[in-house]
């Protein structure tokens, strides 16, 4: 299949995290790159739209707050307004507040692809579980794609009605920047971060229920018992962090926000991301695996498919017995780590290279726009 030459894309996004923002600046600067008309609706302020600016691609400012509230019906009116300016041939919807807003606007006037970025609907409960999942059966009919990063994430929607055609794209990564990290890339990076050179756990992510960072929390006493002088860095900031402080014990250490994650990932032996949801493998899970570094994550959409077994280990969702074990068995032996920081370099290689992943969005534009998606 051959991507269209000379498309006119727009982007919305009201970015809930680095990960949806990472996601849609490589598909700027691929097309971009491509010689395509971009543009990007997004907040002002936001990373995405200081991404936009610097690729060159039109940004056009869309105030939007993360969930929905009062000020969806200005939200959305203004949405129109900035499709009815920018007269794309395709409109790419990022996430759930863009899929909402987005779809109400278009109602599938302009060929639309939306893209979750993990079902909005396994982030609540209750009556408002029942209402987004509700409003996501009704959306998949105003999408001409609906774009999974996993299969897994693909059957979690179908399985709860979401019914529409979809398309698998898993997310990728630039190999050629995210390079293996050597036994002397770990020492150099701790010096410099200054970390004790003990066995270390490093948790990415924003300080947020969904990362799981309490579980992590909570099992840690158990793994520093048993791995003598064991270091555990939450790396990320966010909402959750004035409740996470006080759970604290002997051997964590909260580094905050970090612009560049790779010194971080290089100073680890194990990643963890005990996450209680997502889509599928996560762009942290990538980073580190693209960094030949082993990873020990929770059993969410998408993380068997990506993190197969000699990788790492995928354990039950808030389970602080089998997440303290795993970590134990990886910190208290050096050479596991390796040999299986080795084999997840060697699994995104084969899988989640990132030109794979924007080749395969702009052919599936093309297949959208000649309307030969099934």
């Amino acid at each position: 299949m051959n991507a269209p030459r000379g498309l006119s894309v727009l982007h919305v996004a009201q970015p809930p995290d680095s990960g949806v923002t990472n996601v849609a600046a490589t598909l700027l600067a691929d097309q971009v790159a491509r010689g395509w008309r971009v543009s990007v609706a997004a907040p002002q302020a936001s990373e995405l739209s200081q991404h936009a600016r610097r690729l060159d691609a039109h940004h056009r400012p869309w105030e939007a707050t993360r969930a929905p509230g009062p000020t969806l019906t200005a939200e959305i009116h203004r949405l129109t307004q900035v499709v009815e300016e920018v007269d794309p041939d395709l409109v790419h919807l990022h996430s759930a507040k863009a899929g909402l807003a987005g779809r109400l606007a278009i109602r599938r006037r302009r060929a639309t692809v939306f893209q979750p970025h993990a079902w909005s609907f396994e982030a609540v409960v209750g009556a408002v579980r029942h209402a987004t999942l509700g409003w996501e059966r009704i959306g998949a009919r105003w999408a001409d794609a609906i774009v999974c990063v996993s299969h897994d994430e693909r059957l979690r929607g179908q399985a709860a009605g979401v019914r529409g055609r979809y398309a698998e794209i898993p997310n990728g990564i630039d190999l050629d920047a995210w390079r293996p990290a050597t036994h002397e890339d770990r020492t150099q990076a701790r010096d410099v971060l200054g970390l004790e050179d003990d066995p270390t756990a490093m948790l990415l992510g924003r300080l947020f229920p969904q990362k799981g960072q309490d579980t992590m929390l909570r099992a840690w006493p158990s793994v520093r018992a048993r791995v003598a002088g064991a270091q555990l860095v939450l790396v990320g900031d966010g909402p959750e962090r004035r409740l996470l402080e006080p759970m604290a014990t002997e051997g964590v250490r909260f580094a905050g926000s970090a612009r560049d994650v790779a010194p971080w990932i290089a100073a680890a032996d194990v990643v963890t991301l005990p996450s209680r949801w997502e889509a599928g493998l996560t762009l942290a899970a990538m980073e580190a695996m693209a960094m030949a570094r082993t990873v020990v994550a929770t059993d969410v959409a998408g993380m068997r498919e990506g993190l197969l077994p000699g990788c790492g280990a995928v354990v039950p969702v808030d389970d602080e017995t089998s997440l303290a074990e795993a970590l134990v068995v990886r910190l208290a032996d050096p050479a596991l780590t390796q040999r299986e920081g080795l084999a997840a370099r060697q699994r995104v290689e084969e899988r989640y290279d990132l030109r794979l992943a924007t080749a395969r969005t702009a052919d599936l534009y093309g297949a959208v726009r000649e309307g030969r998606l099934r």
